[in-house]
């Protein structure tokens, strides 16, 4: 399948593409019967991959990986190239539960604490309608346990699976199991169940919109005054390799 263009950040092949076609990429592989395997590129992420060589390999075979995060937008630009948008995980999976919903396609809602990826779906139904939920099941299980959530993913048909397993779990996981899993499309969703379900929340729009939101700020307490120069750790996590020419402009 033809995707946009990428933009390579420290080996990470980002997809400069934009919330709304990160959505039809989506649904063009549920209409193809085909899995596919989405990851969320932040500074965080893609420094752990410079050391991590597993996490490193299933970002290098993602079908997409989206870019989520202030820094890889900054880190793009001092290769003299830009993304269309920042897309983050949580925008893609709303606007993937809410289109969902509309077509009633089967959703799997993996990961998180007991009871959170429940919350978050009753959420989602208050907002945009019933959804077609093949199933929930929290993040923690036995190796045992696994095979049967992998079996109850695929045998309820499901076509859009969150993993809300953490970073890089989520990521090996689904590299590993893609497959076992029936023809869905899999996307890591770090803490989005605890946003959705409404245990967390996200930092103001104004705040994201200057590329000042951090996993760290994503509280529902006031921010502090010193918040806007913490916000930009992830720029600077990225910034000494590309300094160092890590990255080939």
């Amino acid at each position: 399948m033809e995707l946009s263009s990428k933009i390579d950040i420290l080996s990470v092949p980002i997809a400069n593409i934009s919330l709304a076609e990160t959505k039809d990429f989506v649904f063009r592989c549920i209409a193809e019967g085909r899995a596919a395997s989405i990851a969320t590129a932040n500074a965080e992420m893609v420094m752990r991959a410079q050391k991590d060589n597993e996490l490193a390999q299933a970002l290098q075979e993602a079908d997409l990986v989206i870019p989520d995060g202030a820094g890889v937008l900054w880190a793009a630009e001092q290769k003299g190239q830009k993304f269309k948008e920042r897309v983050t995980g949580c925008d893609v999976a709303e606007l993937l539960l809410k289109e969902a919903a509309a077509r009633q396609t089967p959703v799997y809602l993996f990961g998180a604490a007991a009871g959170v990826a429940e919350e978050a779906a009753a959420n989602i139904e208050a907002r945009y309608g019933k959804l077609n939920l093949a199933g929930t099941h929290s993040g923690f299980f036995s190796a045992d346990e696994e095979q049967d959530i992998i079996g109850d993913i695929r045998s309820h048909g499901t076509r859009i699976l969150l993993v809300a397993l953490g970073v890089p779990k989520q990521e090996k996981w689904i590299r590993d199991h893609l497959y076992d899993l029936g023809p869905c499309v899999c996307m890591g969703v770090g803490g989005t169940f605890d946003v959705l379900a409404g245990r967390v929340g996200r930092a103001p729009v104004w705040m994201q919109q200057n590329r000042l939101a951090v996993p760290s700020l994503q509280r529902t307490e006031p921010l502090p005054a010193y918040a806007g120069a913490a916000a930009l750790y992830g720029c600077r996590q990225i910034r000494r390799p590309l300094m160092k020419g890590a990255v080939v402009t």
